[in-house]
């Protein structure tokens, strides 16, 4: 495989992770003024309406290589192919890019296109100023897509058009046009919607949000422009949209979340409860509390309405309104019932559903001291959270835990603290150690490292606001402070991580906080 003309020998460094967010245009748009199309207040509904023309087949960014392990279009690459692969990632400018591409015709693959195309937009964002690209250029590479297309799978042509229309390729060119032939060709067309104002709205709604460029950096015009929409533009599909967008990214923006709980009052008649967990969604794991005063109330009366028609919806609400310490005994009293524990079991999120109420017994045994009600049947429990919880996993190579282990092993050894324990009724913690009442570490293995729960202080259903415990050894748990653990932005801690500290410490466990260090 020749290496392109001119710069020999050479390695190119590995790409900056980068995104970029421009619609579609009637021509194409100089790299300079192509970043700004939907970051400029003036962005015209027909840019943000025209990214909707892509089908979300599967969610595509300008971000890191996602067909490095399974390619786009054909087998697993393998020699010469991958490597095309690794230089099509490296490529310095667009013209080594094409250079690459036109040069090894036999080595080329379908999988290679979706790649050129990601990386030429992380060209584009990945330096202050980018360098001028050439229209010849930028034909030929279209040319090559078009030429080669018919031989795409359909994945692949999702993934070309949609990173051509986010590139600023024109709508009415040779590449979005043949590239939407094929998608055409091979699904089935859509009827046409019809075209009323509060329709289009919706449509400039929903385009904004699922903007890459939004989802990973917010800015503020955006956020107003939909805060400040018209009613008739806020329909359900749009405010389920934002509220899932909030909750997935972590972005506590109390106008938007104040805009989700009031349109959630205004149509509570004409709202079921599958719309209801989503739209609720982000005030639990964002651990905000509306300033609308008739949010709890509303959410009462739904679950009150449709407890017994959605169950796992049902154990979702509740789910959030735990994380924001508020439990309406109605509705707990009917999720404990014999009837509903009978009509869950057996069916598919039957475990999901007994995990969200084991963790609701848990906060009426700890945080509602005057419940009488009926509980959660001891054989039915499960274990809250047995394992570290997903994010921590996905993100183990981002975080410090391992730093803290080693600086507890070098400093006290290995059998004076235990890593990722879990403690009744299920929560696992970071790390535990056991300190006596002179503060010395005492080895684990002479210690019950487990207060019992229900705590000592006080009988069963009955919560734990102080508790005490005989046992002169403290148990204290190192809570660790990952940034993902918070809010976007602030240091408000997501409402998951809040109910588990919460519990700990009405347990009898001292918490001690251990913040991330400055990179």
């Amino acid at each position: 495989m020749r290496r392109p003309r001119g710069e020999p020998g050479s390695r190119a460094p590995r790409p900056t992770e980068g995104a970029t967010c421009a619609g579609p245009g009637e021509s194409w748009s100089p790299p300079n003024s192509m970043l700004r199309i939907l970051l400029s207040a003036q962005t015209s509904p027909a840019r943000l309406t025209g990214l909707l023309l892509i089908p979300p087949l599967q969610p595509c960014c300008l971000g890191p290589s996602k067909w490095g392990d399974r390619p786009l279009g054909g087998g697993p690459p393998a020699g010469p192919v991958q490597g095309l692969q690794r230089l099509l990632e490296q490529a310095r400018n667009p013209g080594e890019l094409l250079r690459w591409l036109s040069q090894n015709p036999t080595k080329v693959r379908a999988h290679h296109y979706p790649v050129a195309l990601r990386r030429l937009g992380q060209l584009l964002v990945s330096q202050p100023r980018p360098p001028p690209v050439e229209q010849a250029t930028l034909q030929e590479l279209s040319q090559l897509i078009v030429r080669n297309c018919p031989s795409f799978d359909v994945h692949t042509i999702h993934v070309c058009l949609h990173l051509a229309v986010l590139l600023g390729f024109p709508s009415d060119g040779p590449l979005l046009c043949a590239l939407e032939q094929e998608r055409r060709s091979r699904l089935p067309p859509k009827p046409p919607s019809p075209q009323h104002p509060a329709f289009q709205g919706e449509q400039r709604l929903e385009a904004a949000l699922s903007c890459p460029r939004f989802l990973r950096y917010p800015r503020q015009h955006l956020i107003t422009r939909l805060a400040e929409a018209r009613p008739e533009e806020l329909t359900p599909h749009v405010m389920v949209l934002l509220a899932q967008h909030l909750a997935r990214h972590r972005l506590r923006e109390p106008p938007l979340l104040e805009a989700i709980a009031h349109f959630l009052v205004v149509q509570e008649a004409q709202l079921s409860s599958k719309v209801v967990q989503k739209l609720v969604l982000p005030f639990g794991r964002l651990n905000y509390l509306p300033v609308e005063q008739q949010f709890m109330p509303c959410l009462e009366r739904i679950l009150a309405r449709e407890a017994g028609v959605a169950p796992l919806a049902t154990v979702n609400i509740l789910m959030s309104l735990c994380q924001l310490q508020h439990l309406p005994l109605r509705a707990l009293q009917f999720v404990f019932s014999p009837s509903f524990i009978n009509h869950i079991s057996g069916t598919p999120h039957s475990l999901i559903v007994r995990r969200y109420l084991s963790l609701l017994d848990t906060a009426v045994e700890l945080e509602l001291p005057g419940y009488r009600g009926p509980r959660l049947p001891r054989r039915q429990q499960v274990p809250i959270f047995p394992q570290p919880l997903i994010t921590d996993r996905a993100r183990c190579k981002y975080s410090h835990k391992d730093i803290v282990s080693e600086g507890l092993r070098q400093l006290l050894g290995e059998e004076k603290y235990r890593q990722d324990l879990t403690v009744p009724p299920g929560y696992c913690t970071d790390f535990l150690l056991c300190v006596s009442s002179s503060g010395a570490v005492l080895p684990v293995r002479t210690q019950d490292p487990f207060l019992p729960y229900p705590p000592r202080s006080c009988p069963q259903g009955q919560a734990a606001s102080n508790p005490t415990t005989p046992d002169p050894a403290q148990r204290v748990v190192l809570i660790l402070q990952e940034r993902w653990h918070f809010c976007r932005g602030g240091r408000v801690l997501l409402g998951s991580r809040a109910l588990r500290e919460r519990h700990l410490g009405l347990m009898g466990y001292q918490l001690l906080p251990v913040p991330q260090p400055c990179s």
